[in-house]
């Protein structure tokens, strides 16, 4: 049977998750071993455009409009702003850069012109550009494309039954549809979701299978562990241990064999040792810089460290087009 399968059952992933764990890594390290470069890894910077005063009501974000935290709104960064940071990002090795904005969906208005005038801008520097604006139209991804947009991030969070105990203000569908829109406009899917929700590992599993059972996988896939904020209605959850989250790639590793999968929010608290077994079990990717948002991230001379350390490389840009 192909490894690259778009027919997986939940019993199936559930099997694989509850593998004894050196069995189940050595599994996920071989898939990754004969998909990808086994010594490296992507680097990829975030920068949020615009920060605060989103309406949506997503119980984990300090962006919502709605709870009382500590983020503010703010105006959105100019073109010459963002332009230092992606420049600087890149020359620390970022091959990738990220415009996030706290908008329920992109509209066909000023800011969205600035951003797409972003993109070519940072296009030109020889870098994939990744943006997270929210829902997009069959026209808005179109011109997101022709800007020279490398891929759209638009994450699921969680499984479709837990969705709407997180979000209320548009429904796991509105996702779906999204993830086709960017998908049919030809840009390069980047989805995954949220650990630490109050989500079961049979939620995690459902949400990695949704992906895992779409006509294409997506090309991208990032696993965030939940930073709870104070003044947002998950300030009190509970924290996902490192091992849950290793089952939790490992798994995704085998079921989604070519993604890239991206270690996220939570890396901070995360040990040298316990991300390099995220490695071994199939990430092979990292957000570099100070914050994720509006949450702190580990620092750029940390992860240099550990590069020296694992002695691995930083993936180019564009890697698939060039081979």
């Amino acid at each position: 049977m192909s490894e690259i399968r778009s027919d997986w059952k939940l019993h199936e992933l559930e099997e694989i998750y509850h593998t004894p764990l050196l069995s189940l890594l050595s599994q996920a390290a071989a898939m990754h071993t004969k998909y990808h470069d086994r010594n490296e890894i992507q680097l990829c910077t975030l920068i949020s455009i615009k920060t605060g005063g989103c309406p949506e009501d997503c119980k984990y974000c300090a962006q919502s409009a709605r709870y009382k935290t500590n983020v503010k709104a703010t105006p959105m960064l100019s073109y010459e702003e963002v332009m230092k940071s992606a420049r600087q990002a890149i020359a620390s090795g970022s091959s990738r850069i990220c415009l996030g904005a706290a908008f329920r969906e992109v509209r066909n208005n000023r800011p969205f012109t600035e951003i797409l005038e972003m993109i070519r801008g940072i296009t030109d520097l020889g870098a994939e550009v990744c943006c997270c604006l929210g829902m997009l139209t069959e026209e808005s991804a179109k011109a997101l494309k022709e800007a020279g947009l490398y891929a759209y991030n638009h994450n699921l969070d969680t499984s479709e039954s837990y969705y709407p105990k997180i979000i209320t203000t548009r429904t796991y569908q509105d996702r779906l549809n999204t993830l086709d829109i960017v998908e049919d406009a030809g840009i390069s899917v980047c989805c995954g979701g949220i650990l630490g929700l109050g989500e079961s590992v049979t939620d995690r599993l459902a949400m990695i299978l949704t992906l895992a059972t779409r006509k294409s996988h997506p090309d991208s896939v990032p696993f965030n562990r939940l930073s709870a904020v104070a003044g947002t209605p998950l300030e009190n959850a509970a924290p996902v241990s490192n091992w849950e989250l290793l089952r939790t790639i490992a798994t995704a590793r085998i079921v989604l064999p070519k993604t890239i999968l991206r270690l996220s929010a939570g890396r901070l608290e995360m040990s040298y040792e316990e991300q390099t077994l995220c490695f071994l079990a199939g990430a092979n990717s990292i957000f570099s810089g100070e914050k994720l948002l509006t949450v702190a991230n580990s620092s750029i001379d940390r992860d240099e460290t550990l590069f020296q350390l694992l002695a691995v490389k930083k993936r180019p840009a564009f890697k698939e087009q060039c081979v």
